[in-house]
């Protein structure tokens, strides 16, 4: 090993676990994941002593690497039901272990989840999971999936609505709606345990800060995990005030502090719980929410879309 390569162990564990994570929640299959971590270590290696020493961050390279591999996999004919390549049922679909630190992400990683995204495309996927589960600039996630960066952020935004039609879309409007009102009164109530009768139990939650406020750079997986961060993110402030409002056409739930709009979420039903919740804390995003409402015509009658204004 030459000196480039002389790494602390515990950095070289961290990225091979960030690699891991990466190509499982691309790939959505263990074994693939673990060909194409060790594809991308063996193309490293294959590099000249010269040509590593130019690279001045491994771990983005690594990561570009193994996505381009992934994306070619991806873009391969698949067939079946799931629409993921035929593998032998021996196979195991939970994530890789590398030496027992990811033991716990078999039971975070929402199945449901790994299996709607098979309905994107390579380059859909991928922006979505770079982005949204892995929280990466979009520059960086330009640069592993090879498009400009407004054209990514259009893949990223495409692969949401796709994922949140999916859920919702059998989801009659009534049961939407009663439901985002019954997880309004139980974020305003703070009854964690109401909240987590909720959800699904590999429930989802998002977090989209965008990197203008500070915010979990990670989905968050699980019934409890779920409603601790909902209930931690909507902690009660006489200033703070939760409203059920319709958030892409179904009944959502809209936060707002000192009557600004600070964040807005959508719910993904399915068998009668949230599934996924989506967070959109970022400001840019929320600026359409934060316009001044036009003028009602006379006689004109407000719409039933906000509901319940109580404070938390």
């Amino acid at each position: 090993m030459d000196d480039a390569d002389a790494v602390p162990v515990a950095e070289l564990l961290d990225e091979r676990r960030h690699l891991l994570e990466v190509t499982y929640w691309m790939l959505g299959d263990s074994r693939e994941a673990e060909n194409v971590v060790g594809e991308s270590y063996r193309r490293w290696y294959g590099l000249s002593d010269a040509e590593r020493g130019r690279i001045t961050a491994p771990r983005h390279w690594l990561t570009k690497t193994a996505g381009g591999i992934c994306l070619g996999l991806l873009a391969r004919p698949r067939r079946g039901v799931t629409g993921r390549p035929d593998r032998p049922a021996e196979h195991s679909t939970a994530p890789p272990d590398s030496g027992g630190a990811q033991a716990g992400l078999a039971e975070e990683v929402s199945r449901v989840l790994l299996n709607a995204l098979d309905s994107l495309s390579p380059a859909e996927r991928a922006a979505f999971v770079l982005n949204d589960v892995f929280g990466m600039a979009s520059r960086t996630v330009a640069d592993i999936v090879g498009r400009p960066e407004p054209e990514c952020t259009e893949l990223a935004d495409r692969a949401r609505r796709s994922l949140r039609m999916q859920r919702s879309r059998s989801t009659p409007p009534d049961e939407q709606d009663l439901l985002a009102r019954t997880v309004r009164q139980a974020c305003v109530d703070e009854d964690a345990e109401l909240l987590e009768s909720l959800l699904c139990p590999d429930a989802t939650a998002f977090f989209d800060g965008g990197g203008k406020v500070r915010a979990l750079s990670r989905p968050v997986h699980g019934s409890r995990q779920v409603a601790h961060s909902l209930l931690t993110l909507l902690a009660r402030h006489p200033r703070t005030a939760l409203t059920t409002h319709s958030v892409n056409g179904r009944t959502g739930l809209v936060v707002r502090y000192d009557c600004q709009v600070a964040a807005v979420i959508s719910l993904d039903i399915a068998e009668h719980r949230v599934a996924q919740a989506w967070v959109v804390l970022n400001p840019d995003k929320l600026r359409s929410w934060n316009q001044p409402p036009a003028i009602p015509d006379s006689g004109s009658h407000g719409g039933p879309s906000s509901q319940g204004d109580d404070s938390l």
